[in-house]
């Protein structure tokens, strides 16, 4: 099929006379997950990973990903003659690079200007100029071919009460154009999803697991405008948002917008992130800075730090509950579990909660080998059973009207080897040693992601990967711009001063390949603590509450302050979480969580 689809589209390469074609994975918001619509890159190539780049010549193709998804894109690019190309590994040329060595002179690539980003089409262009080749940027040469696409997403939205976002969306327009003063800029153009949601209070469901409303904003210091496909607002949604002083347009109003703001005008957006065709369009001064929206909205207020607690709260309760249910059922109950049932039963203890609405992200559930793919999603009826012995990886989270929640635990089936509890620990003392470290203000995730990462380099092993990313509320389980990584990657966006309020996940792991995979993940909020002659010191409360394997741990491995570390942290699960529990899991909680 794969095949096929690439011959259909070099035919519409040659009726347009297109040497090259850019696939991506984005939609018109460059946001990370996309809905169905904007699937070009996985319907021409079946690679499901959430992040790639596809390239299509007459004559090759290739797929650009990163070490997540390794060992998941080879399996599925297998027949396709479809080249995977590792992102940062030796020898491995960038798309860009790709572009400069094959394209020849007087040939022409062609993009969807709606899906780049307009920083990155400026690139394409100055190397299309410098190598004497053209860029289309008006073709969706995919979309094409492509008969049975689906809609554009139309669903409805809803907008966040207060007591939920602890600020209204009066007060952080009001905010934004303060931020837009100090930049002297008259206009900012707002395309990112998040930051829109975070602005206007609102939310949708266009984008699965992410809820977000697909539209656009723009600001000045008189007008706030959200440019949406109306048939996604109730009346009382436009009744509040007008009552707000926000003016309604439509989604594809935004162009003639953009075109029609005068060129003596500061338009203040981030060329990241707005997309290339907007930006053509444009005749106004540009003001390049990353949105004031996002720190804005990474710091969480008290009220949404209070929801959020909660949020784990409950999100502990049921993983805890789905653990118990787990060790009680694999080798002792006869029924079979496969990971895509082991999938469906965790929701459906998230669903019990109060507050949840639906998953932050598709969950990893992993067995054996399986969970050696970072980013594995088991497919019904291909997917493997859990059995006695062995490790069960499940990387998971929640979207709640309280917050949003990430966690991942590895669970031993059984007896594991010395190696897989050498191994489990050393990624238990990572978590453990950053979860627990104190820090000056002005520290960036770059700064500790050594904590983490250290054990396991130790042991002459890494992980592909940052240590961990930013959360939103209630909006993107991967948010700009704090995170841990153990070098500065300027296209993450995740290497920002670290800010009480801040919340981050801290998830090393160990993937060894056709063998086992384990991770280990607690979602950190940064607080503050001592003020001193020497500044301000931080360190972390972790959010995330539920157990971590002590069948798996093998305590000659830690330390007495790790000991610590480890028991203090399973007497604030047992504290928080118990009193939610039915007797019986109650007291296996307390054995889950005994000291060590």
């Amino acid at each position: 099929m794969i095949k096929q689809r690439l011959a259909a589209l070099r035919a519409a390469m040659e009726n347009h006379q297109v040497d090259a074609v850019l696939i991506p994975t984005a939609d018109f918001h460059q946001s990370e997950y996309v809905g169905d619509y904007f699937k070009s890159r996985t319907w021409i190539s079946g690679f499901t990973g959430s992040a790639g780049v596809v390239i299509v010549t007459r004559t090759q193709a290739g797929l650009w990903t990163d070490g997540r998804y390794f060992i998941q894109a080879a399996n599925q690019l297998e027949g396709s003659t479809i080249t995977l190309f590792k992102m940062g590994e030796p020898g491995v040329p960038t798309e860009e690079e790709y572009l400069e060595k094959t394209m020849k002179t007087g040939e022409t690539l062609a993009f969807d200007g709606r899906v780049i980003a307009a920083r990155q089409g400026d690139r394409l262009r100055q190397a299309a100029e410098k190598g004497g080749w053209q860029v289309r940027s008006d073709l969706d040469l995919v979309g094409m071919i492509w008969e049975d696409r689906p809609a554009l997403s139309a669903e409805p939205a809803f907008l966040l009460e207060e007591k939920y976002a602890g600020e209204t969306a009066v007060q952080k327009i009001q905010r934004v154009r303060d931020a837009m003063k100090q930049e002297h800029a008259g206009v900012h153009l707002l395309t990112t999803l998040d930051d829109i949601a975070w602005l206007f209070n609102i939310r949708g469901n266009d984008i699965a697991y992410t809820p977000m409303l697909l539209s656009y904003a723009a600001i000045t210091d008189s007008e706030a405008i959200l440019f949406v496909n109306p048939d996604t607002l109730s009346e009382t949604v436009k009744q509040a948002l007008t009552a707000s002083g926000i003016q309604l347009r439509g989604y594809e109003e935004i162009y003639d917008y953009a075109a029609a703001i005068p060129a003596e005008e500061q338009v203040l957006l981030d060329l990241a992130k707005v997309n290339d065709h907007l930006v053509q369009r444009f005749k106004a001064q540009i003001v390049n800075k990353t949105n004031p929206e996002q720190l804005m909205k990474a710091v969480k207020n008290p009220v949404e730090i209070e929801n959020l607690r909660l949020s784990h709260l409950r999100d502990g309760v049921a993983f805890t509950r789905f653990m118990y249910w787990l060790k009680n059922t694999i080798g002792k109950a006869k029924i079979r579990v496969t990971e895509s049932f082991a999938e469906e039963k965790l929701e459906e203890f998230r669903k019990e909660q109060p507050g949840f609405i639906e998953p932050s992200f598709r969950t990893i559930s992993a067995y054996g080998p399986n969970a050696a793919m970072m980013h594995y999603a088991a497919q019904p009826g291909q997917d493997a059973d859990l059995q006695l012995g062995g490790f069960y990886l499940v990387d998971s989270g929640g979207q709640y009207y309280e917050g949003t929640t990430d966690i991942t635990r590895t669970i031993a089936l059984g007896e594991v080897s010395d190696t897989l509890k050498l191994h489990f620990t050393t990624v238990c003392r990572s978590v453990l040693a950053l979860q627990n470290a104190v820090f000056l203000h002005g520290c960036r995730g770059v700064n500790l992601d050594i904590l983490a990462r250290g054990p396991l380099w130790e042991l002459g092993i890494d992980y592909r990967c940052g240590t961990g990313h930013g959360v939103g509320y209630l909006s993107g389980v991967h948010e700009a711009p704090n995170g841990f990584r153990w070098k500065i990657v300027p296209e993450r966006n995740d290497s920002a001063i670290l800010e009480p309020g801040m919340v981050t996940t801290d998830e090393p792991g160990v993937y060894i390949e056709n063998s086992h995979g384990i991770r280990t993940e607690n979602e950190l909020l940064c607080v503050e603590g001592e003020a001193n002659e020497y500044g301000q010191f931080l360190h972390f409360e972790p959010l995330t509450l539920a157990p971590i394997d002590l069948d798996a741990i093998d305590p000659q491995y830690l330390s007495q302050r790790e000991k610590d570390w480890l028991n203090r942290y399973h007497a604030l699960v047992f504290e928080k979480v118990s009193p939610f529990l039915p007797p019986e899991e109650q007291e296996w909680l307390r054995t889950y969580t005994r000291t060590i």
